[in-house]
């Protein structure tokens, strides 16, 4: 059998000095990510990240940067993913969009907030792409090739 990581994509999204994290139920917890998701099939990684911002928190987004390529097992399950994390710019906000299911609200967080909140993270991820973004680690979007 051949292994494989779950692809999965993250906007790190900081304005005025707050940084943006979806409430998720997830097994009956209320936790909290970056608009996060799966990378689909022939999606480029660009365009998930666009894709699953708007779909978790409203927000149409367009990167900008490569924050970091994260590489993560799960500790209680036999999971590992590979996470792309961008950074960009919000281009604008639709009110009254429906979010994807297990989405309870989109919410602002300061960075002691974030830090405060560790318990109710989906993973390590969420806090160390943001610090990542603040250390100012930024790497171009031509670094990812999509071939279609």
């Amino acid at each position: 059998m051949i292994w494989k990581p779950n692809v999965t994509v993250a906007a790190v999204i900081e304005r005025d000095g707050k940084f943006l994290l979806v409430e998720e139920e997830i097994e009956g917890r209320l936790l909290l990510n970056q608009p996060a998701g799966h990378l689909e099939e022939g999606e480029a990684l660009v365009d998930a990240v666009v894709r699953e911002t708007l779909e978790e928190s409203a927000w149409h987004f367009q990167p900008t940067h490569l924050v970091g390529i994260y590489h993560w097992k799960h500790p209680d399950k036999d999971v590992t993913f590979l996470r792309f994390a961008f950074a960009g710019e919000l281009l604008g906000f639709e009110a009254g969009r429906p979010l994807d299911a297990g989405i309870v609200a989109a919410r602002w967080l300061t960075l002691a907030e974030v830090r405060a909140s560790r318990e109710r993270h989906r993973s390590p991820l969420v806090l160390r792409g943001i610090e990542d973004l603040i250390a100012g680690k930024r790497y171009p979007l031509d670094l990812l090739v999509h071939c279609a």
